[in-house]
């Protein structure tokens, strides 16, 4: 018997649930697709006339989020309703790093991908594809069965469940996700039941060629995900770790990374020297492979993927001590315009974003901190940096922030700016009009290496780029 996909409930509304589904209802629509959460803010803001209170912000996400709902795409807070008429649930909820217990700072909570397993369990009739969108740790398809399997019956009795797991893991760049979504490189399914397979397989095919779709066993596709992310993260540090050796022998950072990636064993992508990385899924996702190595005694891997986290986390506050050093030593009392919070451009997205530890790192300096980023909220910022208790006593004694409007805003008055995020409007900047605006001596410090430091020069300002030795303006 083939399986007949007509109805699809994703269970979370985040930055892959509300995306992912998105795609899906644009080229799927015969099939109805729901998208519930508990969280009753975020399912209104899907639902708002205003594409800027959506949760989430994507290139190009609210074109398709508003040419479907309504249609074939629904969100909704309604849990046992959408479970119970799906014939496929995909569970797309928050996997965080365990803060205590067992594996804490390196294992993944897995709670809501349990509560998620018992309710679909619950609620389900007859038989139902569940689907692993989040990212987890290797043999959580496993738990999961073990919870499907304790209920074959609905409460009636008359109505055998049935449940077919699969692993469908996502590999979306933010900032990128509706492109990656619409072109993967990739489409991975992994499980044991073949026309459970062949169901999303034919999906996907809506859109998506019939080569690019590869299926394995499940626990494969499991660790395909997070081994895809600790090989992209650690790219990232190793090219950190050698924009500080350019700094120390006068090397160029753009150059070397020219040179190493036309080697086409190498290639050009994942090489651009950074403030280290940050997001949802990286730092995660490493950390999940160090607890797995150590769980199964292979303590020379697990040190291994610790390095690339080690790395990062140095960079970061390399950063932070070097802004420091070239503002004599001291930041005390002195204004420092900090452009960009979000962890990359195009995305809103802050969880683990470098910005937050250099911004703590300053405020324990005692720097006022004038903040601006075009698209993430300022309520946002004020949480991330206020969510530690211990830290919140420290800045609150020492440092401070603002918010600021605009990047004139930001950088009235300030002794120093940092680029931290490689928005757009801050390639273009007006270095001229800038430095009217700032005590002397002014300095620039691009994170990015993507400012036409040139301009900056020229303009008066001392400029520090990654991977590059300082120019001082006399």
């Amino acid at each position: 018997m083939n399986f007949s996909i007509k109805k699809i409930c994703c269970i979370g509304a985040g930055y892959v649930g509300g995306p992912t589904m998105a795609v899906f209802a644009n080229h799927c629509p015969n099939i109805k697709i729901t998208v519930v959460d508990i969280n009753q803010k975020r399912i209104q803001a899907w639902k708002s006339n205003d594409p800027a209170e959506f949760p989430i912000f994507e290139p190009q996400l609210d074109e398709l989020v508003l040419n479907c709902r309504d249609k074939n795409l629904f969100f909704t807070t309604n849990l046992e309703k959408s479970i119970s008429e799906a014939d496929m649930i995909f569970i797309s909820v928050n996997t965080p790093t365990k803060t205590k217990g067992v594996g804490a700072g390196k294992a993944s909570d897995l709670k809501w991908v349990e509560a998620s397993a018992r309710q679909i369990a619950k609620f389900s009739n007859s038989h139902t594809i569940v689907v692993e969108k989040s990212t987890l740790p290797v043999k959580t398809a496993e738990t999961i069965k073990k919870i499907l399997s304790g209920s074959q019956e609905n409460n009636s009795g008359k109505t055998e469940k049935s449940f077919s797991v699969l692993s469908n893991p996502e590999f979306l760049s933010e900032g990128n996700a509706i492109n990656d979504l619409e072109n993967p490189d990739r489409v991975l399914i992994g499980g044991d039941d073949e026309k459970a397979i062949d169901a999303l397989s034919e999906i996907y095919s809506n859109w998506v060629p019939k080569n690019k779709i590869l299926k394995t066993n499940i626990w494969s596709s499991e660790l395909s995900k997070l081994t895809a992310n600790a090989f992209l993260a650690q790219r990232i540090s190793s090219i950190n770790s050698i924009s500080a050796l350019c700094e120390s022998t006068g090397a160029d950072i753009n150059q070397v990374k020219k040179a190493i990636g036309m080697d086409t064993r190498i290639g050009e992508k994942f090489l651009s020297a950074g403030p280290g990385f940050g997001g949802s899924c990286f730092q995660k996702d490493i950390l999940n492979l160090v607890y797995l190595s150590s769980f199964y005694q292979l303590e020379e891997v697990a040190n291994y993927w610790q390095g690339v986290i080690d790395i990062n986390n140095w960079q970061k506050s390399r950063i932070s001590r070097l802004v420091v050093n070239y503002l004599f030593g001291n930041v005390s009392e002195k204004k420092i315009a900090i452009l960009g919070f979000a962890f990359k451009a195009n995305t809103n997205d802050t969880r683990q974003s470098p910005s937050i530890n250099i911004c703590r790192d300053l405020l324990e300096e005692g720097a006022h901190l004038s903040i601006f980023d075009p698209k993430v909220e300022n309520s946002k910022i004020k949480d991330d940096l206020q969510n530690d208790l211990n830290k919140i006593e420290v800045v609150q004694e020492n440092g401070s922030w603002e918010i600021a409007s605009s990047v004139l805003d930001a950088a009235n008055g300030s002794d120093a700016i940092i680029l931290l995020t490689e928005w757009d409007q801050f390639l273009n900047i007006e270095w001229n009009e800038l430095i009217k605006l700032m005590r002397k001596p002014a300095w620039v410090f691009d994170t990015r290496s993507c400012i036409d430091f040139k301009s900056a020069r020229k303009a008066g300002f001392n400029v520090w780029t990654i991977g590059n030795a300082p120019f001082f303006n006399e």
